[in-house]
């Protein structure tokens, strides 16, 4: 979720609830509401706002201090020096109006079935909008300049160069001031797709229970997505899994109306800045080429698919399946080893895993437990997933519904990595500078669980079955969900946008039909795509992020590049990644992956990235051969 300040959420793994047993916080199958709790599981908001009344003060100043930037710039913006000045102030605005929409936006991501906190967040919304809308000429004037009165602003300003620099990069998909201005104030209506989305699928949708010989069990997105996929009883597993696509094949035309009026958005305002396709338009902004984009969906196709068919027989085997289907594909190769972890042993566990970052990171992590940056507890109306939300001038939050279980230490790495990016870049760069582009935004937090998992082997480094338990974590939950759940994703998504693209529109039995086709593609005959998994096209919220499920596979390769330089060189490889981060959004997603020693125009990490793949499902084999002896 983004707006041109660079309000941005991460979204990233899921899990479920709690109660307070041996000294810890265990699960528990009862839904709770906000109100009943536990405050030490939840995040504490004022860390950006103390009162509800110093966030109306704020949202107060970013009105007035935006009057008066449209009255003493509007009109005025011809010379270096008067778009330098007003860009300064506009760094001002932007930072109060990202901490205001954080706070807005987090207190509807905790429960969606708060009122207040959903009218605040309206509220704030048209506000926003308002204040976009006006401030919008700052950059239609700037961009109509010539480019020699560009280029000498930015030799005047190091804090604005790079401001100025997309500017002109931009320039020839500018549209008339006032159409920009127009979108800008139309853009709580642009961007409601989502909104909508979400609303049905955490307000509306009701599963009920589903019932196995005569035992009912309860059912909702989040049990499902937490438990019942990774449910060892495949009666159990394949009712709830029955259970929950028919729920969802209930409200598929709803749901795909409203991804049709996303991607006919994104088409029209495409054509209108002047792109022949609307892959390109989404393309633009994270300053990557199309090749590296289509490389991206295309080699991991058609040579990662092997290797995971090998570990979807591996499981079939293990578990003694008489065929292996989509709905088994969580299975864990050793369900009934896993560890239980409370949350104060987790934090233990990250602090001494990611300590080769040095004490500044365990530093952060500290303040992350004591200071309340993370919420851990499910309740009813809350998001699920998992997301790191960074607002500029405050310190990051993570959003995690939290399972008792080892694999939530890697998901709570995996959000700690973004923490520790932004943590990094916002002292680093100004907001204008802070955040790089979409296709590196996954490689922190992705190298944060490769960091866990060379941790954790090498604490257990005897220990052969908790050795394959943590080489069947990397492939069942990091490589899996970014290298096979998301590329799907985006191999189903370049299919909508072709469709769009030629002049088309997607319904329900279109998309039906692109999904089960792309399974069906990467998956062969090594698994049966059961009737429903069509419908798994309903179940993120990725497709109206614009082009982001690739970048989860981009942003991992580039990790364990990194991870792998790390293993052979040391420290050294440590520093020039925290020197990457630190950047922020001051270079391109080519140029921070050379800072970390990776070249990402050629193909050659992401086939070695999927030899390295290959290579752990061998090792993980081999490893259950010489355990079942």
């Amino acid at each position: 979720m983004q707006n041109q300040f660079g309000l941005i959420l991460f979204f990233e793994g899921v899990s479920y609830n709690y109660q307070k047993l041996k000294g810890g916080i265990f699960l528990s199958t009862h839904l709770l509401d906000r109100k009943d709790v536990d405050e030490r599981l939840t995040w504490d908001l004022s860390g950006i706002f103390k009162t509800e009344e110093e966030y109306e003060a704020t949202v107060k100043k970013t009105e007035e201090l935006t009057k008066e930037l449209e009255e003493e710039f509007k009109g005025k913006l011809t010379t270096p020096e008067n778009i330098n000045k007003c860009l300064d102030k506009l760094r001002s605005i932007a930072e109060l109006l990202t901490l205001a929409g954080s706070y807005a936006y987090l207190a509807v991501a905790v429960d969606q079935t708060n009122t207040e906190n959903l009218q605040r967040q309206m509220k704030f919304r048209n506000v926003a909008s308002n204040i976009e809308s006006r401030i919008s000429f700052v950059e239609s004037e700037i961009i109509q300049q010539e480019e020699e009165v560009i280029n000498k602003a930015i030799e005047g300003s190091k804090e604005n160069a790079n401001y100025l620099k997309e500017i002109l990069r931009k320039k020839k998909h500018a549209l008339h001031p006032e159409v920009e201005r127009a979108l800008s104030a139309l853009s709580p209506v642009l961007e409601i797709f989502e909104d909508i989305y979400n609303m049905a699928k955490l307000a509306d949708m009701d599963f009920g229970t589903f019932k196995v010989e005569d035992k009912e069990y309860p059912l909702s997105f989040s049990l499902f997505e937490t438990k019942w996929e990774y449910e060892k009883d495949a009666k159990v597993r394949r009712a709830a899994f029955e259970a929950f696509y028919r729920k969802l094949k209930e409200y598929q035309h709803t749901i795909a109306a409203v991804y049709q009026a996303q991607v006919q958005k994104e088409k029209i305002i495409a054509t209108l800045r002047g792109f022949d396709s609307v892959i390109d338009s989404l393309l633009f902004p994270q300053k990557v080429e199309r090749d590296m984009y289509e490389r991206q969906i295309d080699l991991i196709m058609e040579n990662l698919a092997p290797h995971i068919r090998k570990f979807a027989k591996l499981l079939q085997r293990i578990h003694g399946l008489d065929e292996m289907t989509f709905a088994d594909l969580k299975l864990e190769v050793d369900p009934d080893f896993e560890p239980e972890v409370t949350i104060e042993e987790a934090k233990r566990y990250i602090e001494e895993g990611l300590s080769v970052f040095g004490e500044d990171y365990r530093e952060m992590i500290r303040r992350a437990f004591s200071e309340r940056w993370i919420d851990f507890a499910e309740n009813r109306g809350k998001a699920t997933g998992a997301f790191c939300a960074t607002p500029y001038g405050a310190h990051p939050y993570v959003l995690i519904n939290w399972a008792d279980k080892m694999r939530e230490v890697f998901v709570l790495a995996h959000e700690l990595g973004h923490a520790w990016h932004f943590y990094l870049a916002h002292q680093h760069q100004n907001i204008f500078d802070s955040r790089p582009s979409l296709y590196f935004i996954e490689a922190p937090s992705t190298m944060n669980e490769l960091l866990m998992a060379n941790y954790l082997m090498q604490k257990n480094s005897n220990d052969k079955r908790m050795k394959r338990w943590v080489l069947s974590t990397l492939i069942s939950r990091t490589y899996y969900h970014n290298f096979v759940t998301h590329l799907l994703e985006a191999a189903y998504q370049r299919e909508v946008y072709r469709i769009i693209d030629e002049g088309g529109s997607v319904t329900a039995p279109t998309l039906n039909k692109i999904k089960r086709e792309v399974l069906e593609k990467f998956w062969g005959d090594a698994v049966k795509i059961n009737e429903g998994a069509e419908l798994t096209w309903m179940r993120q919220p990725h497709y109206y992020m614009g082009l982001y499920p690739y970048t989860y596979s981009a942003g991992l390769t580039i990790a364990t590049q990194v991870n792998k330089r790390y293993l052979e060189e040391g420290q050294k490889a440590l520093e020039d990644w925290k020197e990457v981060l630190k950047a922020g959004g001051t270079k391109t997603p080519v140029e921070l992956a050379k800072m970390a020693g990776v070249d990402i125009t050629t193909e050659k990490p992401l086939l070695d990235t999927i030899q390295y793949i290959g290579s752990i499902i061998d090792e993980i084999i081999k490893l259950t051969e010489e355990l079942e002896k």
